[in-house]
């Protein structure tokens, strides 16, 4: 048999859509402690059912467990110095993954590392990364995971959320000059366009996530918001063209943006479950008034529309986070996994068995067939 790219790539979709039930086994929340020091994490699930925990600065190093997150290998250093950019992102036509480093502190030059071998060794890659209509050029620092579009017109896209700092990092006077975008390559990920910005200024450290008919859901945290509008939540948005451009943008009113005593917000997770015939989403972040404390999962059954369910993962100190879901077929069917940090980095992993025995939230209801 001859695999060709397009072979691969259904081979790896069929491995990648799981069955719901797969993820309604007896309730179930573990957590590890994965890393002692340092920041920035973002967690994905290679086709091969590898969970790959990513991690740092200025060490940017991986871990990588074989057995469904109950094991995880000696730390795999990527890059000696840097920025963790987040965004790590899986090609789900050669199995290939991207990390992203920044020099230091962004704004600062990124380079892109790629591994070929499931995150067992890491490579500086040539990337190309074009700037956006108006010239200017993405920061990678810090996002959530990209994906591999799967559906529609532009299936095989890689896409990954980014940002731009607009006139600096400091002072807070300069945070309405922020914003977020993503960036997305239809070559594998040796060239990158950039998207146009995302509607509304004062944001970044964006998730993403792909709806079942094709649609790009976008949740971003912000650290300045126009007058009048509530800088305490999530701003959303869709893309209707693979991520090119952002439309709708909107406050998501039920979801905290870190604590809510603070405009600062917090970088969240967002994962789309990949089940057939569903849009189910779940996203994570600080459910507290005052602190980084209480990390949280909430989940949606209508591609964001409505957030009818939470639960509390962890009460003590949570901070930024990234979550990925299981693959069929491999040990991490029926898994969720969460990456967070606290004093260095735990790794959460449940199923929606779990998380549906929650709290409601009132916005919306449980579909009637996935009530406890």
């Amino acid at each position: 048999m001859i695999i060709t790219p397009n072979s691969l790539l259904a081979c790896f979709a069929k491995l990648s859509v799981n069955d719901i039930k797969t993820f309604m086994t007896p309730a179930q929340l573990e957590i590890q402690q994965i890393f002692d020091d340092e920041r920035f994490p973002n967690v994905v699930v290679t086709p091969y059912g590898t969970v790959l925990a990513s991690w740092g600065s200025p060490n940017i190093r991986v871990r990588r467990s074989e057995d469904g997150g109950v094991t995880w290998s000696k730390e795999i250093t990527i890059a000696k110095s840097g920025f963790h950019g987040g965004g790590t992102t899986v090609n789900e036509i050669n199995a290939e993954i991207l990390v992203f480093v920044e020099d230091n502190h962004p704004p600062a030059p990124s380079t892109a590392y790629r591994s070929k071998d499931d995150g067992k060794t890491w490579q500086a890659a040539k990337v190309t990364i074009h700037a956006d209509s108006n010239g200017k050029l993405p920061s990678m620092h810090m996002n959530e995971h990209g994906i591999t579009l799967k559906y529609g017109k532009y299936k095989g896209r890689l896409l990954r959320p980014t940002r731009f700092y607009g006139e600096g990092n400091r002072p807070e006077s300069l945070w309405p000059t922020h914003f977020t975008n993503a960036i997305f390559s239809d070559d594998g990920g040796n060239t990158w366009q950039t998207s146009e910005p995302f509607p509304e200024n004062g944001t970044g450290e964006a998730t993403i996530a792909e709806l079942s008919d094709g649609r790009i859901y976008y949740n971003s945290r912000r650290h300045w918001a126009p007058e009048g509008k509530n800088p305490r939540r999530r701003w959303i948005a869709w893309s209707h063209d693979g991520g090119a451009t952002w439309s709708e943008a909107k406050i998501c009113e039920i979801l905290p943006d870190g604590p809510q005593n603070s405009n600062y917000g917090c970088m969240g997770g967002l994962v789309r479950l990949p089940c057939k015939n569903h849009d189910i989403l779940i996203y994570s972040n600080c459910d507290n008034a005052e602190k980084r404390t209480h990390g949280t999962v909430w989940a949606s059954f209508d591609g964001g529309v409505t957030w009818p369910i939470k639960r509390l993962v962890y009460e003590d100190k949570f901070a930024y986070s990234s979550i990925d879901a299981g693959r069929a077929g491999t040990a991490t069917e029926g898994w969720l996994y969460l990456h967070f940090e606290s004093e260095g980095s735990k790794m959460a992993r449940f199923n929606l068995s779990w998380l549906l025995e929650g709290q409601k939230t009132g916005d919306g209801e449980l579909p009637s067939q996935l009530k406890l």
